[in-house]
């Protein structure tokens, strides 16, 4: 029997991996959205295309999680406020031995499980209020991997992959290489996927947790795409400094991060016309990731003791850009 993994998600990012996984020929795919996007999948297939080819697969698609039953694995591919709305509907897809894969752009709520020394077990109440997350993701079902792809939506069931690199780092929490890690390691990447497993999942979580955070609001107050930030020094110049603020946190939990900032920052810039997520979200109209990333930074500042004077001045100027956004989206 094939190894079944749902995607609930179908944007960008929710294609290109069911699109690969599916392309591979080795599990049975499945994603959930909302009915046009369904729609459009059952009849044409999840289209995924990059810099070297573009080609288009079956799926198996519902806006139902109960139709498609208990899952080997599930990838969360929603935006984190979009997933904490989902948990009631995604929890017909887990069973007990089902690995779970939620989004990984804050400071999520099982960071700390099984975390050594002081900072043992401890519970973001900033992130997970009600702990909803917990007993409905349990951390122990939770198999970390960090989405290190920009890509961007063509329409329902399509999606174009920005920039010639990227990588799904996934991995255990205590380090260890386990059989479900191992597994869809291998399936990622027989689909072509750039999928490792890394023995630092923290540090991967936490990079991508710094460069969303920092880079998402100068983006939707430049309006600019990676082009737009690689030719304004001054503006680089800022989110160096904000990502080491979030970086001098790392070092009190005592966390390693993985690739120093002149690295991350040449990846991001690296790809070219890509513009940060919540760019993409301001320009079409929807909801902004505005509050997840600041309940994760009240989170990390409150246990480290941290202070972020150049984080702080971006995130006031983005929450009163975010206000008029509201405004025009509700037509107000």
């Amino acid at each position: 029997m094939k190894t079944k993994i749902c995607v609930y998600g179908a944007g960008a990012i929710g294609c290109h991996i069911a699109g690969h996984l599916a392309r591979s020929g080795q599990c049975e795919v499945s994603v959930v959205d909302r009915d046009d996007v369904v729609s459009a999948i059952q009849k044409q297939g999840v289209r995924v295309k990059t810099h070297s080819e573009d080609f288009t697969v079956p799926v198996i698609a519902s806006t139902n999680p109960q139709t498609l039953g208990i899952q080997d694995y599930v990838i969360v591919a929603l935006k984190i406020q979009q997933s904490v709305k989902a948990l009631e509907s995604m929890a017909h897809l887990i069973g007990p031995d089902t690995t779970i894969v939620p989004p990984s752009t804050g400071i999520p709520y099982y960071f700390f499980h099984q975390f050594p020394g002081r900072y043992a077990q401890a519970r973001l109440p900033e992130v997970d209020p009600d702990e909803s997350q917990w007993r409905t993701l349990p951390p122990a079902q939770v198999l970390p991997m960090v989405f290190w792809y920009g890509a961007h939506g063509l329409g329902p069931g399509s999606m174009q992959q920005d920039g010639e690199s990227g990588r799904y780092p996934l991995g255990e929490l205590d380090g260890s290489v386990t059989p479900r890690a191992r597994l869809l390691s291998e399936l990622l990447q027989a689909g072509g996927l750039n999928a490792p497993i890394t023995d630092n999942i923290r540090g991967e979580i936490w990079i991508k947790f710094a460069n969303s955070l920092c880079g998402n609001p100068l983006a939707i107050l430049t309006l600019a795409d990676m082009n737009g930030f690689a030719s304004s020094p001054q503006v680089l110049s800022i989110f160096e400094r904000s990502l080491a603020e979030i970086d001098a946190m790392a070092e009190v939990f005592g966390i390693t991060i993985p690739q120093t900032i002149p690295q991350r920052m040449a990846f991001t810039l690296g790809t070219g016309t890509h513009k940060f997520s919540m760019l993409q979200d301001l320009e079409q109209g929807r909801q902004l990731e505005i509050a997840p990333f600041a309940q994760s930074l009240a989170a990390i500042k409150r246990l480290s003791g941290g202070t972020t004077p150049i984080t702080d001045i971006i995130q006031a100027l983005v929450i009163l850009r975010d206000a008029y956004h509201q405004k025009k989206i509700h037509g107000m």
